[in-house]
């Protein structure tokens, strides 16, 4: 299987540089299992697709200011940081830019002083642990020092940091958002809600690896980076009881679905607990947990993208995505939406 197999021309244009003003405007196509024709709905039409019984799972991650912007210590310089993953205490796993002279030993000042890091190590593809140094508290001074970290691909600023985060976004650690999940409003979580289907919160800590380009022309031979993912007993439980009683499982987005796949066993039983997750879903990936995934569209050959042939079929969906650029979808974080079921 070649990476290549995952192309598709995309019209720099159809690229969605803001957020609608109303999350649920955006549109919906639907892919549904018994057709190979899109239907096009919007996304405050999704309860039309549901059932009394059907699981929702969300990803209630929260996406970190995790861009910050400092100073070399002796020179001058400037440094971009991005905070990627923290290894333990104030040791954090960082993309550095302008790389080069970021050698270990090297200190970076941010602010007005109050945030120094020293560079410890060069690990994986080039990224740096960095130690950090301050007083008070971490959280809130990545607060007032730092910035959204947006895709390359948005190049427009982002006036409400709060339109990239999900209305549910709870547990703070992400580098970045669980797009699938910018779509819903609070009103229609309630309508979902009062149709009696379930929506359980389940956390997975996005980090840049899964936006990273696949530069091996072997699918195969692609390494995925781990994300960290957390199901509490309660909410494993819930799903288990909707799989025992008939109801299907929808996955919100792309996050939701790895780590339901990370946590289910062999007969689609989901387990409790947290840890650590690299699942790289192609085609050819036998699904145990989910029935349908709603997720955005996304880059072409992307790990993505991949993981979306595997559900559907690969020449269904790059159908779907040629007719998307046909009807002027908008693509990629800020943009439309899939509602897939699963092909029997």
């Amino acid at each position: 299987m070649k990476t290549s197999d995952f192309y598709y021309e995309l019209p720099q244009e159809l690229i969605a540089q803001d957020p609608l003003s109303d999350r649920s405007a955006s549109r919906l196509m639907v892919l549904q299992a018994d057709s190979d024709e899109p239907v096009h709905r919007h996304f405050y039409d999704l309860p039309d697709y549901l059932h009394a019984g059907d699981c929702l799972v969300i990803n209630d991650t929260r996406v970190i200011p995790a861009r910050l912007y400092g100073t070399r210590e002796g020179t001058g310089a400037l440094i971009e940081i991005l905070l990627l993953k923290r290894e333990q205490g104030d040791v954090w796993e960082c993309l550095v830019r302008p790389g080069k002279k970021a050698r270990p030993g090297t200190r970076i000042i941010f602010g007005d002083g109050v945030l120094t890091g020293e560079i410890l190590d060069i690990v994986e593809d080039g990224n740096r642990k960095i130690h950090f140094v301050y007083e008070g508290i971490f959280e809130e001074i990545l607060d007032r020092l730092g910035e959204m970290p947006l895709p390359p691909y948005i190049t427009h600023r982002l006036e409400d940091r709060e339109r990239y985060q999900t209305v549910y976004a709870k547990h703070e650690g992400s580098a970045a958002a669980p797009t699938a999940g910018l779509h819903f409003t609070p009103e229609l979580l309630e309508k979902i809600r009062q149709m009696g289907v379930e929506i359980v919160h389940v956390t997975l800590h996005v980090g840049l690896g899964t936006f990273r380009p696949v530069k091996v022309e072997d699918v195969t031979a692609h390494h995925m980076h781990s994300e960290y993912y957390s199901i509490e007993a309660e909410e494993a439980e819930k799903i288990n009881l909707t799989r025992r009683r008939g109801g299907r499982i929808i996955a919100v987005g792309t996050t939701s679905c790895r780590t339901l796949e990370s946590a289910a066993d062999e007969n689609g039983m989901i387990h409790a607990g947290s840890g650590w997750t690299d699942i790289f879903i192609y085609p050819g990936y036998r699904f145990k947990a989910i029935d349908c995934l709603i997720t955005n569209f996304h880059l072409p050959e992307s790990t993505l993208l991949m993981l979306v042939s595997a559900f559907a079929g690969r020449e269904r969906i790059l159908k779907a995505y040629r007719t998307a650029v046909e009807e002027r979808y908008r693509f990629f974080s800020f943009g439309d939406a899939m509602f897939l079921e699963k092909k029997e």
